[in-house]
């Protein structure tokens, strides 16, 4: 394999790992080159995107490699996530919060497994509006993050606890994802408790609105398209 292959081969496995990255070690494995030639083409890379001007950079933490953005470039990122049109949740970050919601401990892998998508962009929108947060490692290769729901989720959706969620059996079978995540949120017109400690009953789309979550039209991560 010839170095330019190798190093592209390379950007497009830290692209699909995530925040999560790969070792040298796992890199090598995958592509089955000696781990030198991997690290050789790992700096050159480092060295490319630098001078290339890149908006991205490989960061190597912790014995992890990873793509990162520029530490220059924060401010554009802090108004792409609290723009207004980035206020809602799309179908995709819908169903995958249904998921975490009913299948945690998960990782992404697993996620995306079940919808048959990459789901990185709906998984970072949920951690920032605190409906799912990190709650462990699996035990697996590269320890990769487990996902659970929070507790303002729970106090969005007016549960108690996450047992409070109804029919359990719901995806089970993930070949109607859609369907199945639309179902669960029609049901969960549960009682919620108010600040001066009066019950109300709000539906989902009421919830999500107070909260400043309202569905969106749009679809994350290219979604159905590769259904």
């Amino acid at each position: 394999m010839d170095f330019p292959k190798l190093k592209s081969i390379i950007e497009g496995l830290l692209f699909l790992s995530g925040e999560e990255g790969l070792s040298i070690k796992q890199i090598a494995e995958i592509v089955d080159q000696p781990p030198e030639r991997v690290s050789d083409a790992v700096e050159e890379m480092v060295a490319d995107f630098a001078n290339q001007g890149r908006g991205v950079q490989i960061l190597k933490l912790a014995g992890v490699v990873q793509l990162g953005t520029l530490p220059e470039h924060a401010s554009y990122f802090e108004k792409l996530a609290y723009s207004p049109a980035r206020t809602s949740l799309s179908q995709a970050a819908l169903e995958t919060l249904a998921i975490v919601a009913y299948r945690q401990p998960i990782t992404r892998v697993e996620i995306e497994e079940i919808r048959g998508v990459k789901s990185e962009r709906a998984i970072h929108t949920l951690v920032n509006k605190d409906l799912i947060h990190e709650v462990g490692r699996a035990e697996a290769i590269g320890r990769p993050i487990l996902y659970g729901t929070t507790k303002s989720f729970l106090d969005y959706f007016g549960l108690a606890t996450i047992k409070d969620l109804p029919e359990p059996g719901l995806f089970e079978d993930t070949e109607n994802l859609e369907e199945e995540t639309q179902l669960l949120f029609d049901k969960l017109d549960v009682q919620q408790v108010s600040l001066d400690g009066s019950d109300q009953t709000d539906s989902f789309d009421e919830v999500i609105d107070d909260h400043g979550l309202d569905v969106a039209e749009d679809l994350d991560d290219g979604d159905h398209e590769n259904r």
